[in-house]
């Protein structure tokens, strides 16, 4: 395999429905994946993630979140965010208890690393109150997520697409 993947699942399992990605990167880690695919739960560790990022010297990382856009809940998203619009020369320090890609990739450059390729599998959430366990539509929507993280990995991993072509497929699509 010529890409080096990391899927973070990322979230806050207290949060009801912002513990998707977390369940998502579970399930994840559970199935066969392409050599040189790392699949970790980050949970709220935003600084654990840029570093991670800068070590580990991925391809493309593919990050797992809620991601309320208006949708139904459950809806699935596949989203290549322009990483020219993310403010990395803000000051906000990172913060233990939340995830934002944003602190998360102004660290990684305060540490001397930017991130390559980066799509984001979201889901619509329901409920994000406090809370342990998935609300109905999102608890359904995991099963749809592994298959799309699944796909997006093989086909960077194939000679079926290059990375171009799975971007031009995934700039903001609603699964």
């Amino acid at each position: 395999m010529s890409q080096s993947i990391l899927i973070a699942g990322i979230g806050n399992i207290f949060l009801q429905d912002d513990g998707f990605g977390v369940e998502v990167a579970k399930r994840l880690a559970d199935s066969e994946l392409p050599e040189g695919v790392k699949v970790a739960d980050f949970g709220i560790r935003g600084v654990h993630l840029a570093y991670e990022m800068l070590d580990g010297g991925y391809d493309t990382t593919i990050l797992i979140d809620a991601a309320p856009r208006g949708e139904a809940p459950g809806t699935v998203y596949l989203i290549e965010p322009d990483l020219a619009n993310f403010d990395t020369r803000q000051t906000a320090l990172p913060d233990a208890h939340s995830m934002d890609p944003q602190v998360v990739f102004a660290t990684l450059k305060s540490l001397g690393g930017s991130p390559r390729r980066v799509l984001i599998v979201g889901c619509e959430p329901l409920e994000i109150d406090d809370g342990i366990g998935l609300s109905e539509p999102v608890g359904r929507a995991v099963g749809e997520a592994v298959r799309l993280v699944h796909s997006v990995v093989n086909d960077l991993a194939s000679d079926r697409a290059s990375p171009e072509a799975v971007g031009k497929r995934s700039s903001d699509i609603a699964g």
